[in-house]
């Protein structure tokens, strides 16, 4: 019989990408939420110095516990999961810790990436367990990230959602589709001017937006980009022609037809263009084109202390559907 050690630091091979994706699924089907974001899952097979891979096993070998430590940020980030049959007798402590020397040991070099960061633990749900965990821990809430969903049967008195086409641009600007590997460059300048604060979004690399252009869910029908109406037949974004707005919609396959989660990944305005109702123009695009694929539902994630987005978003008829919680010491 294999004996495996209690905790392996270092990157995932193949079968432990699927086995620390087995483990999250366990976990989600017995908590009601996923343990792990779209981004620690995208970087299961990243090997970097940014990055480290920590899993708890069994003495059999079993995968049973899993943290991901993303220290490209100004402070490091980690996700955890312990599968439910293995909590309560220490591996979440034994992770908790493994993570935090991870990223607080001293710097040598001071480059990105590096060590010598204060930790943020996301906590997904804001479940009970993991409350009482944070606190146990001595960790305190310093971030709130809020998922927010309406029906898409939901009347909208100035653009209906199940109108046949989508909300018109104001004059000098056209509405017109993403075009991968044309538009790369442009949209992540926009992206990286309108998220400038935000410390995951803004940071968005060309490789990132590659990763998700590979997903079975990514659709570039459902990519809009607000540019100028003469720019808009152009080959390449220019400086001139860069979209001064985007609407990312996401959609997972696989959902059953009578409950479909459709949702507005990424939503975005140029920080010159602000104030002249371009969000509500795009939320009102993506909530068309959803409308129109057959979504019941529309959903997205929003930082809780973005009131200007928070207010777009409740005029047009989204409520609080769930709560994710990053947690840091004091």
């Amino acid at each position: 019989m294999r004996i495996a050690a209690p905790i392996e630091i270092g990157p995932l091979d193949a079968d432990a990408q699927q086995a620390v994706r087995d483990l999250a699924k366990a976990a989600e089907a017995y908590d009601g939420v996923a343990p792990l974001s779209e981004q620690p899952l995208l970087n299961l097979g990243t090997d970097a110095e940014w990055i480290t891979h920590v899993v708890a096993h069994t003495k059999a070998g079993s995968t049973i516990g899993y943290a991901q430590i993303d220290r490209s940020g100004e402070t490091a980030s980690a996700e955890l999961v312990v599968h439910p049959d293995h909590r309560r007798d220490g591996r979440g402590r034994m992770l908790l810790k493994t993570a935090e020397r991870d990223a607080t040991l001293p710097s040598r070099s001071g480059e990105p990436g590096q060590h010598g960061k204060q930790l943020r633990v996301w906590a997904h749900g804001d479940l009970g367990s993991a409350r009482g965990f944070a606190r146990a821990s001595g960790l305190r809430p310093v971030r709130e990230l809020l998922f927010l969903a309406r029906p898409l049967a939901q009347a909208r008195p100035l653009a209906p959602v199940d109108a046949p086409g989508l909300p018109e641009a104001p004059p000098g600007y056209r509405l017109r589709t993403f075009r991968p590997g044309a538009d790369d460059a442009a949209w992540l300048r926009i992206n990286a001017r309108a998220f400038a604060t935000h410390p995951e979004q803004g940071r968005m690399t060309l490789d990132d937006l590659r990763a998700r252009q590979a997903e079975p869910w990514f659709d570039p029908e459902g990519f809009f980009l607000l540019v100028p109406e003469d720019a808009a037949g152009t080959a390449e974004g220019t400086a001139d022609g860069d979209p001064v707005a985007f609407q990312w919609t996401k959609t997972e396959p696989g959902q059953p037809d009578d409950a479909r989660d459709g949702e507005i990944y990424a939503l975005g305005v140029d920080p010159d263009h602000q104030g002249m109702g371009l969000g509500r123009l795009m939320t009102d695009v993506g909530l068309a084109h959803l409308a129109r694929t057959g979504a019941t539902r529309a959903v997205l994630y929003v930082e809780g202390d973005n009131t200007p987005a928070l207010a777009t978003y409740e005029r047009a008829g989204f409520t609080r559907a769930a709560v994710h919680v990053q947690y840091a010491r004091p």
